[in-house]
């Protein structure tokens, strides 16, 4: 079990800056995963974290002992790879055994050894077999089990589950749970799938051109993002935003207007701005095909994507379009003219001339 800290990391390719002073704690045994967008600085972190790369400046540590000047072998922990990085000419029970023989552990501990985490992961029968006749999610539980096999202080795992398809990735979210809950260590993941991320972490941080954006729980980062970067990024479908001014106790723009719980009014007063974005997240609308109430928004089917389980629709507010989450029950066609409702205890505003969130109490407005 290990703590690991960054501090003040910095790791610069050129001109370019992959990870901006960076601090960030995973606790001993936490599950935290830092998820970010492609080129963010994610990987750059995890290798600096493993000893794979060496930062410009700031300390990596393993339970408050520097690791800086400690070799990638001498650091004990595990690093799965994206790519799975298994030996091909190699049968799975020879890959799996690769940490141990490389420490010259007796034959006898290592079979057993291979045995155990085999069966963990279910992958008994397929000890003889080579990499190339294996699938993709095999592939991947033998790289966890070559990992597990020598019991790291800590698992760093760069985006593990890309390489497979929808159906085996929602599996493999399921079995890495278990596992970390099972192995009771501490895990270091990174991805740019945000299922992923409120899926499987116990706290999440997100990563935006090699700067922290936010590091919380899955439920505080989805419902009080700390900005509009990480508000949008966050949610599928993503969130709505509505560039307003404040009049009258409203927001408005071209089109739409909403009326602001009072303590939404508070906030905007404090900071001082009249001109602000509201976000509204596709489920915080409530569509209706009957006349609205008067606080209601009118507009207009401009598109319709049936997902199964979910119906997104595009409505047409005025010059702009909002999507909108409906049960899959709802059924209508392009151009039926329909209103919104907004869940006003959920909505989010954000200074415009710095993206960043404004707190305000809403619990006040469910009252």
């Amino acid at each position: 079990m290990a703590q690991l800290t960054l501090t003040h990391l910095t790791k610069r390719f050129g001109s370019t800056v992959a990870v901006d002073d960076m601090t960030l704690e995973v606790a001993d045994r936490e599950f935290l995963v830092l998820l970010g967008p492609s080129g963010a600085g994610k990987t750059t972190t995890l290798r600096c974290a493993a000893g794979l790369e060496q930062p410009e400046a700031g300390t990596v540590a393993f339970d408050g002992q520097p690791m800086n000047a400690v070799v990638p072998a001498l650091r004990d922990v595990a690093f799965v790879f994206q790519s799975y990085a298994l030996y091909p000419r190699k049968s799975v029970y020879q890959n799996i055994a690769s940490p141990l023989e490389a420490r010259k552990v007796p034959k006898a501990e290592i079979d057993t050894a291979v045995r155990a985490v085999a069966a963990k992961l279910h992958i008994e029968r397929l000890l003889e077999r080579r990499p190339a006749q294996l699938s993709g999610g095999e592939q991947q539980r033998v790289a966890l089990c070559r990992a597990m096999v020598r019991r790291p202080r800590a698992f760093l795992m760069d985006e593990p589950l890309t390489n497979l398809d929808f159906k085996l990735r929602v599996e493999m979210r399921t079995e890495l749970k278990h596992l970390h809950a099972d192995l009771n260590t501490t895990f270091f993941y990174v991805t740019n799938d945000q299922l992923e991320a409120l899926s499987l972490a116990d706290r999440i941080a997100v990563l935006h051109k090699g700067a922290l954006q936010q590091v919380d729980t899955p439920e505080a980062i989805y419902d009080t993002p700390a900005n509009r970067f990480v508000a949008g990024f966050i949610g599928s479908a993503t969130m709505n935003f509505l560039d307003g001014t404040l009049a009258d106790g409203a927001l408005a723009g071209p089109g739409w207007r909403v009326a602001l719980p009072a303590a939404a009014r508070a906030a905007l007063g404090q900071a001082g701005l009249s001109r602000v974005i509201l976000g509204v997240r596709p489920e915080d609308f409530l569509l209706k095909t009957a006349a609205g109430a008067p606080d209601d928004l009118p507009g207009a089917i401009y598109s319709v994507e049936p997902l199964g389980d979910r119906t997104i629709y595009d409505v047409q507010l005025g010059p702009q379009i909002v999507r909108v989450k409906t049960a899959p029950t709802v059924l209508l066609d392009v151009g039926t003219p329909v209103a919104l409702a907004v869940n006003r205890a959920r909505i989010h505003l954000f200074d415009p001339a710095t993206d960043r969130a404004l707190t305000w109490d809403r619990e006040a407005a469910e009252t």
